[in-house]
């Protein structure tokens, strides 16, 4: 990964996220370690996504808003040379604290400006991330720029009418604004052969992640510590909007109660795709 490197290199860490993005990089990255908690009730969804990409020993592949880096250690257990970039700064150190000795490369940089040459990698793979960027037909291009021809593309993507999009309702009516572009858009199959058709031939199916929690007090504790979005929304409200943001944050989960515990079915897709 000799010309990956020489490349990248040359950008350096203030010029490595667009200022339209530097909010949502400090967003993302507030939850440092915690959010390796948050990924702990998606490890089902990754382990999917990774098991359709089929990762090779030796292969060069590219995880696009790495986080805290579980899929790309993924792909690195099973011999092949990965890069991690992400906006975060501080998921990218629990990355590397978490990694294992992994050699994984990881890098902060943006999704919609990859710092690396065209078809560089065998296979790009995104896992609830890159479907958060601002500007999707950036990122899109990204994806299929890096990707060689013939090489594999695997995302997964929370679905419009999923659980995930539902807690996120439940959050917007405390935020001060709402976001012009929808991140469940990439979980749409028109928009995802949208962004992605025209370098890519895709398969699109949906599957089902289950987030098992011993409650919604626990649900809240988890995410306010460790989720960006959330905590950082927590963080911008009084105390009395706060307390209420709890709340109803809380009975959204209690509403999946299972016996002693909480037991959400949360539907994404996964989108897999040979480069043209």
């Amino acid at each position: 990964m000799d010309g990956q490197t020489t490349v990248a290199s040359t950008i350096q860490p203030q010029d490595a996220i667009q200022p339209h993005n530097e909010r949502a990089a400090a967003v993302w990255s507030s939850g440092g370690r915690d959010y390796e908690e948050i990924i702990r009730g998606v490890y089902d969804g990754i382990d999917a996504t990774i098991a359709a990409l089929a990762p090779r020993p030796g292969e060069r592949i590219l995880d696009v808003a790495t986080g805290t880096g579980i899929a790309a250690r993924a792909c690195a257990r099973r011999g092949a040379q990965v890069c991690g970039i992400d906006i975060a700064a501080g998921l990218l150190d629990a990355a590397r604290a978490l990694s294992d000795g992994l050699p994984i490369d990881y890098r902060l940089g943006d999704a919609e400006a990859l710092p690396y040459p065209d078809a560089g990698f065998d296979a790009v793979v995104s896992t609830f991330g890159v479907m958060f960027v601002g500007r999707p037909e950036a990122a899109a291009r990204e994806l299929a720029r890096v990707c060689r021809p013939g090489g594999r593309l695997a995302l997964a993507t929370w679905t419009p009418d999923g659980a995930i999009a539902a807690m996120f309702g439940v959050m917007r009516p405390y935020m001060a604004a709402v976001p012009a572009v929808s991140p469940f858009d990439w979980g749409r199959t028109e928009r995802l052969r949208e962004l992605l058709g025209d370098a890519f031939d895709l398969t699109v199916r949906t599957e089902t992640s289950h987030y098992v929690e011993t409650g919604g007090e626990a649900a809240w504790n988890t995410f306010v510590t460790g989720y960006g979005p959330t905590r950082m929304l927590a963080a911008s409200l009084d105390e009395e909007r706060r307390a209420a943001l709890k709340r109803d944050f809380v009975a959204f989960h209690e509403r999946y109660r299972e016996g002693q515990g909480i037991h959400v079915p949360r539907s994404f897709v996964l989108t897999l795709g040979t480069r043209r």
